[in-house]
């Protein structure tokens, strides 16, 4: 990523910590509007997932500068959806998701510059995902 991408997703994930539990609410909502099949995969109360979610995000946030400090807790959260259930084709939807919802979050602040910044992040980390989440196998 690029000094700049870093800057944008910073910026504008500052735009939507204010409303982070109504962000975490409506992604679980676009999620299962926009992939049903999934909804059995999710255990808990969404609100309490929505929790989870957010500070997941604001911790990845926070280390974009610094990914190589988070690498091996994004190597495990793959491990832990693997184990949930999540199959590779899924992170394609989640990222739509994501997208579709912060743009619903930033509203007339959003930008095609924001999205491709929160495009390239999400390929990182969901291609880092995939890539150590091997299902119905045991990862080491």
């Amino acid at each position: 990523m690029t000094t700049q991408q870093i800057h944008l997703v910073k910026s504008s994930w500052n735009l939507v910590t204010p409303k982070a539990q109504e962000a975490g609410e409506l992604f679980y909502k676009n999620l299962f509007e926009a992939a049903p099949g999934v909804r059995h995969l999710f255990k808990s109360d969404t609100k309490d997932q929505s929790k989870k979610l957010i500070a997941m995000i604001s911790v990845v946030v926070s280390e974009l500068d610094n990914l190589d400090k988070i690498i091996d807790d994004v190597k495990q959260l793959a491990k832990r959806h693997d184990r949930y259930g999540a199959q590779p084709e899924h992170y394609a939807v989640v990222g739509e998701t994501l997208i579709k919802t912060l743009k619903a979050g930033i509203g007339s602040r959003w930008s095609d510059e924001i999205e491709q910044a929160w495009t390239t992040a999400y390929t990182i980390l969901s291609g880092a995902m995939i890539a150590n989440q091997k299902v119905g196998e045991v990862v080491l």
